[in-house]
C-alpha cells in the first residue's frame, strides 16, 4: 500500500464521523476535579471535568482540542464513560494502549468503538493523542478529594 493509501485508511468515515460527533462537550460547572492532558508531540490537549459520586462517575464534560483520531476516542469515552467505576475507566484505558502498543485486541465495552482506531497502531506518532481522553480522565479521577 502506498502512504496515501495508508492515510486513508486510517481516517476513515467512521472516524471522521466520531470527531464530528464529539458528546459531552460542556464544562461542568461544579467537578468534582478537573484535569489537563497534552501530547507533547502534536500539541494535542484534552481538558476534562468529572464529577463523582462513591465510585461512580456521574457527570463529565470534555473540551477537546485534538487531531481526528484524538477526538474519535475522546467522543467514545465521553458517550460511554458516566456510569463506570475509576476501575473500568482504567481497564479501557490499559485495552486501547495494548490496541495500539502491542496489537492485542480492541477495547471490551462499553469501548468496544475504538476498534476503529486500530489501523492508527502503525502510527506510533498519533498514540499521545489517541490515549487523551483517557489519560485526563484519569488524572481527573485520581485528583478527586477523598
Amino acid at each position: 500500500m502506498s502512504a496515501e493509501t495508508d492515510m486513508i485508511k486510517l481516517y476513515s468515515g467512521r472516524i471522521l464521523a466520531l470527531a464530528a460527533d464529539m458528546p459531552r462537550t460542556t464544562r461542568l460547572e461544579a467537578p468534582s476535579a478537573t484535569a489537563k492532558k497534552r501530547a507533547p508531540l502534536c500539541g494535542s490537549t484534552v481538558t476534562v471535568d468529572v464529577q463523582i459520586v462513591g465510585d461512580i462517575i456521574t457527570d463529565y464534560g470534555q473540551d477537546v482540542k485534538a487531531c481526528a483520531l484524538g477526538q474519535a476516542a475522546a467522543a467514545v469515552v465521553g458517550a460511554n464513560v458516566v456510569g463506570l467505576s475509576p476501575a473500568q475507566v482504567q481497564a479501557g484505558r490499559d485495552q486501547l494502549f495494548d490496541m495500539l502498543k502491542n496489537s492485542g485486541p480492541p477495547p471490551a465495552a462499553p469501548f468496544g468503538d475504538l476498534a476503529v482506531l486500530e489501523p492508527a497502531k502503525d502510527y506510533k506518532n498519533r498514540h499521545a493523542s489517541i490515549l487523551l481522553a483517557f489519560d485526563a480522565t484519569l488524572d481527573a479521577l485520581n485528583a478527586v478529594p477523598a
